[in-house]
């Protein structure tokens, strides 16, 4: 079933890797410096933050993209509450998001207060930052979801082992629940996956990506929506 935790495999015990996409959930580099470049500083962040700012994800995974959002939406003096929407179809068992998360020390202290309330799906109202997670295939549940985002962090497992989630369809459903002039990013530079946001919507360009990664993508919301 798409909501049972994922089979993992540990790579020197702090990096999980998925048993059935065979690909770990962060670079073995650095993940949280991955995090920062290729989601924040992809997504113009925390330049763009404002009060009412909401972040949507493909691919909650560890927990650790949000954690490093969180981080610096309450560093940049944001007021109010960062909004969170990530959709995830394998959510990991809360115990081994605590394996992998320490790693980072760095968010150690904000970990540790996810950790303290998280149940392993939902809702979770951390003061300054709002989480929801939503299990299920997103090919289903995005087109049904009633929000928008600002910024988009499309990090599901590597398009050549994980097509599904790099669809034009739901390249074209990330775009439709976009505001005008959101943004997405992604590590990933795949011909498929800049043509479907294209195609969707989305003025794309490739940059360079993070460690090994030699390009990763950028994508502008510029079409009005018609409703």
């Amino acid at each position: 079933m798409a909501d049972q935790p994922p089979q993992l495999s540990w790579r020197e015990d702090r990096i999980p890797v998925s048993d059935q996409f065979d690909d770990p959930y962060f670079s073995i580099q650095n993940g949280l410096a991955e995090t920062e470049h290729v989601f924040l500083q992809g997504n113009g962040l925390p330049g763009r933050f404002a009060a009412g700012f909401h972040i949507a994800e493909l691919g909650f995974g560890t927990g650790l993209n949000m954690l490093a959002a969180w981080r610096a939406w309450e560093q940049s003096g944001a007021q109010g509450a960062l909004k969170f929407t990530s959709f995830e179809a394998y959510p990991m068992a809360p115990a081994d998001m605590a394996k992998a998360l320490a790693a980072f020390p760095e968010v150690g202290p904000r970990a540790a207060r996810f950790l303290g309330q998280w149940r392993g799906s939902g809702s979770c109202d951390l003061g300054t930052l709002q989480l929801e997670v939503v299990t299920g295939d997103a090919r289903r549940s995005l087109p049904e979801w009633t929000g928008e985002a600002d910024a988009w962090f499309l990090d599901g497992f590597s398009p050549a082992k994980n097509p599904e989630l790099w669809q034009a369809d739901l390249m074209q459903a990330v775009a439709d629940h976009t505001v005008p002039g959101g943004s997405a990013a992604t590590y990933t530079a795949a011909g498929f996956v800049r043509r479907g946001l294209e195609n969707a919507g989305f003025a794309v360009q490739r940059v360079p990506g993070f460690g090994r990664k030699r390009h990763m993508t950028q994508a502008v919301r510029t079409e009005a929506k018609v409703e």
